[in-house]
């Protein structure tokens, strides 16, 4: 199977549809910070894939890219939580999170503050210009590019029928719902793959050597 990259930003639904992954047989990473981590996977979402997509499309030429999208003005609400709690790790200069999650989450969100986090038109304008990027870089490939919202009808057969896999459910299952982030966590699948290597990183990632 061809790499498929999940797209779509934080809080739109990236670990409901690495559990699916999981369950139509395809190794899947919810997250990805080492070499093996690439390598073994199939599927990849979420950081640094958001961010990265462009650089990963050039790197894996057959890859097939998932965009996922949701109604802003539930996404606006969760993102805006995610945030918060992650601001201080994201923004300070000694430690926090690893160097990935920084340059993805900096660079996607930009002159990041606490008073732009509680502003709705940055984290709208954050949503946007990431949906119009996305969409205009494979704008001329529908092959390569699928765009759902796993709360609307059919994007679960969408899904199947885009990555050419037997549709065994009708819906994504719903996880990491009321502000939870941990359900990929709670995971046990054989196919699961691990984002680090027992909590370490790789400074250089396989596309950015």
């Amino acid at each position: 199977m061809n790499k498929v990259f999940i797209i779509g930003l934080p809080r739109t639904g990236t670990t409901s549809v690495c559990h699916a992954l999981l369950e139509l047989g395809v190794a899947t990473a919810h997250t990805a910070y080492t070499q093996h981590c690439f390598a073994a996977a199939s599927a990849i979402a979420d950081t640094p894939i958001f961010n990265d997509y462009q650089a990963l499309d050039r790197h894996y030429p057959n890859a097939k890219f998932i965009y996922l999208a949701r109604e802003l003005d539930v996404w606006l609400a969760s993102i805006r939580q995610l945030l918060l709690r992650m601001h201080t790790n994201l923004t300070r200069p000694d430690g926090g999170f690893n160097i990935h999650i920084k340059r993805c989450y900096l660079n996607t969100f930009q002159q990041l503050t606490i008073a732009n986090i509680n502003d709705d038109n940055y984290l709208t304008d954050c949503y946007k210009t990431h949906f119009n990027n996305a969409h205009g870089y494979f704008s001329d490939r529908p092959q390569d590019f699928l765009s759902i919202d796993i709360a609307k009808p059919q994007s679960y057969q969408r899904l199947c029928e885009f990555l050419q896999l037997p549709s065994s459910n009708s819906t994504f299952e719903k996880l990491n719902s009321g502000g939870k982030v941990t359900a990929w966590n709670d995971i046990k699948h054989p196919l699961k793959i691990e984002s680090t290597a027992k909590g370490r990183i790789d400074k250089h990632l396989p596309y950015t050597i």
